[in-house]
């Protein structure tokens, strides 16, 4: 019988690992999404949108379907899905791996300060600047409303949910960035204070290195720990090893 694989998540790395196990003979591959953003990029193999009803619902959508292998490679602030995830393998038997890519670190130069919430990130922002670049996604802006004295400039894929800070302008875009353009935009909106989550990767680094080079300084949210118990693997070649493919 042809393996089944589900995959969690709409990240980068998620869709490298569906195009590499599709490819692969005999392979089922099923990626699921949260359906947070409207037009999500394209997947190789079968797809599925919306949740799952909690870690109950997702044990019984793995037996129901006969999934052989679980990879959380969701977002590394999605966590709930990932302690669901870790709930049904449980309760399953299936296997789990969690993919999170690196996260972050500060190098000569930088002037982060990390903290570990959206509301603390809020806290420490008076103090820091008066234009604000907040690239935390659409989600948890309710955080910053009550600073009625700052300007936020808010990057986002899809428009962001409400409440949001009264003297807010919006940028609806999708990385990758250039360090180029990244500069450019610090510059051109005289931003003096970036807010962002330890998401990792390449796609929108190029905005910290703008901000070193700016004199910036960066509030930076650290990650939710992981589930007890539970560990991370951080490239797709990991994976396939944890799942017995040759990862080559």
């Amino acid at each position: 019988m042809s393996p089944h694989i589900l995959i969690l998540g709409g990240t980068a790395e998620a869709r490298r690992l569906a195009a590499d196990l599709a490819a692969r003979p005999g392979v089922r591959v099923t990626t699921s999404l949260a359906g947070r953003v409207a037009r999500p990029s394209t997947r190789v193999g079968e797809v599925r949108i919306g949740g799952f009803g909690g870690a109950e619902g997702l044990a019984d959508w793995l037996r129901t379907h006969g999934v052989d292998a679980v990879v959380d490679a969701t977002h590394p602030f999605a966590e709930s899905i990932t302690a669901n995830a870790a709930r049904a393998a449980t309760a399953t038997g299936v296997p789990t791996v969690v993919l999170r890519r690196p996260g972050w670190s500060p190098g000569p130069g930088d002037r982060w300060y990390e903290v570990a919430s959206l509301a603390a990130a809020a806290e420490a922002l008076p103090g820091l600047g008066r234009r604000v670049f907040l690239t935390t996604g659409r989600l948890g802006l309710a955080a910053f409303a009550h600073l009625t004295d700052l300007h936020f400039v808010v990057r986002s894929v899809d428009p962001p949910e409400a409440p949001l800070p009264p003297h807010t302008e919006m940028i609806l875009a999708r990385g990758p960035f250039t360090l180029a353009e990244e500069t450019e935009l610090l510059r051109a909106l005289a931003i003096d204070v970036l807010v962002t989550k330890d998401s990792g990767g390449d796609a929108t680094a190029a905005k910290l290195t703008a901000a070193r080079e700016l004199g910036l300084p960066v509030v930076v949210v650290r990650r939710p720990p992981l589930p007890d118990g539970v560990t991370a693997v951080p490239d797709v070649t990991a994976v396939l090893d944890r799942l017995g493919f040759d990862g080559s």
